[in-house]
């Protein structure tokens, strides 16, 4: 129902209008002292004084380093990705000509180790019989209540599939993992067709629906189900995959996975689970940079004449530090991360394939500018904070230009992630079902005050 069908315009501003009162009353309150939080050594966002994160759990799933221990000292380094103990890298350089390798990501996280020939085989023919989504569940849910922001569509499916599910409410590790996998295998449908829907109902544009054939890797599935035409080339397909791969999974302290395990941990059905990590994704401080990324350089290029110039775009980048250009919020996005020091090798290895599909796009220009910011960023940060750590960019500088590049729309780029981080999210709710078994309850200190009751009728 459209939001006019629900309250008149004039109803609409009568409310707005007595809301007033109520947000005044709310300004007003709930301002804590930051003074407070140095007094009890709070751990805001649960990190240290260093900006360290603080140890809540126990993970074998996947390893993030960014320092060498020297003598006791952490030492930046370069930055290494574990997955299940074997590092990204290695798995990438070890596809040997292979075109895909994102099941097999799917599998090792999962299952702690990466399949054979057999194995995989039949992991496909499982992933297979459980991605077709049913004309059913698409006319009732996908094309119902359409809306502009796809992860809040996925939300709304994936919690409608339990109402599909014969045993939704079952949390023993068996039924976890078939519909862990489900939701893995259907998450491309729901995000694509969810985007259709949403250019269909609400754009007025011609509304097609493909289903994903059987046989195909998941990130062909999502080129394929995109498209108008169905068509791409092998060399974006295997870009695709290898950011889908970059994506799976990072660590236990990341938001939306660190939600996974808080909510899991309650004891509540895998839908539930889900969808609060979709929604901690959804915030723009976690799955939406990329996103940022991409605006901040379509303003860059409206300001900035000579890409070449690198006195121009320090002139500009300058300016963005000072809160004078772009959001005006100080940040050059894609800058900097919480672990990595020296590089994310995210960054590192998805700009490798950047480079080749700009080749392949004639954008070798653009790239280049990417290139020259990323070079100058880091230095101007550095300078600007006054700071000696290494500022180097993280996987969000390119993976939206590698988006943009593969015709994906900005619609789509969050709801991506969180198909590519399914598998880690699904890998961390089985291993808190079977190793923790403990509701997670960290604690606040209450730092108001106590005051007596005033009756109704003295207030």
């Amino acid at each position: 129902m459209e939001k006019h069908e629900m309250m008149s315009l004039e109803d609409s501003r009568q409310l707005r209008d007595k809301m007033r009162f109520f947000e005044h009353e709310l300004l007003g309150n709930h301002h804590i002292d930051p003074n407070l939080y140095v007094e009890y050594d709070v751990k805001r966002g649960l990190r240290d004084s260093a900006g360290k994160g603080v140890l809540t759990g126990l993970t074998e799933i996947s390893d993030v380093n960014g320092y060498k221990l020297v003598n006791g000292r952490r030492i930046p380094a370069d930055g290494q990705l574990f997955y299940q103990g074997i590092n990204v890298q290695d798995i990438i350089n070890g596809l040997n000509g292979r075109r895909y390798g994102f099941e097999e990501v799917i599998y090792l996280l999962i299952f702690g180790k990466l399949p054979n020939r057999d194995e995989l085989a039949r992991f496909f023919d499982v992933m297979g019989n459980m991605e077709e989504l049913g004309g059913r569940f698409v006319r009732d849910v996908v094309m119902k209540g359409t809306n502009a922001n796809i992860m809040n569509a996925m939300q709304r499916c994936v919690l409608a599939l339990y109402t599909y599910d014969d045993n939704p409410e079952d949390i023993s590790p068996e039924n976890v993992l078939r519909q862990s996998l489900e939701l893995i295998a259907k998450l491309p449908e729901i995000a694509v067709y969810s985007y259709h829907a949403y250019r269909h109902f609400r754009k007025d544009e011609t509304l097609f629906i493909r289903n994903p054939q059987r046989g195909l890797s998941l990130a062909e599935n999502i080129l394929l189900m995109l498209r108008p035409n169905g068509q791409y080339t092998e060399l974006e397909a295997k870009v695709l995959d290898i950011a889908l791969i970059l994506h799976a999974e990072h660590g236990g302290g990341n938001n939306s996975t660190f939600t996974t395990h808080v909510v899991t941990s309650s004891g509540t059905d895998t839908y539930s689970s889900t969808a609060a990590s979709i929604g901690s994704l959804k915030g723009p401080r976690h799955g939406g940079a990329n996103l940022k990324v991409q605006n901040m350089f379509a303003d860059l290029k409206a300001h900035v004449q000579d890409w070449e110039n690198e006195d121009e775009l320090v002139d500009y980048l300058q300016k963005i530090l000072n809160k004078e250009a772009f959001d005006h919020a100080g940040l050059i996005y894609g800058m900097g991360h919480a672990v990595y020091t020296l590089s994310d090798p995210r960054e590192v290895i998805l700009k490798r394939f950047a480079k080749a599909l700009a080749d392949e796009k004639g954008m070798t220009e653009e790239f280049e500018l990417y290139n020259r910011v990323e070079g100058l960023a880091g230095k101007l940060i550095m300078e600007h904070r006054k700071i000696f750590k290494n500022v180097c960019a993280n996987v969000d500088f390119y993976s939206g230009f590698v988006y943009s590049m593969l015709g994906i729309p900005q619609e789509l780029f969050t709801p991506i992630f969180a198909i590519a981080r399914m598998p880690g999210w699904s890998a961390h709710r089985l291993e808190e079902l079977i190793s923790a078994n403990k509701i997670i309850r960290p604690a606040y200190k209450y730092v108001g005050e106590h005051t007596d009751f005033i009756p109704f009728e003295e207030r």
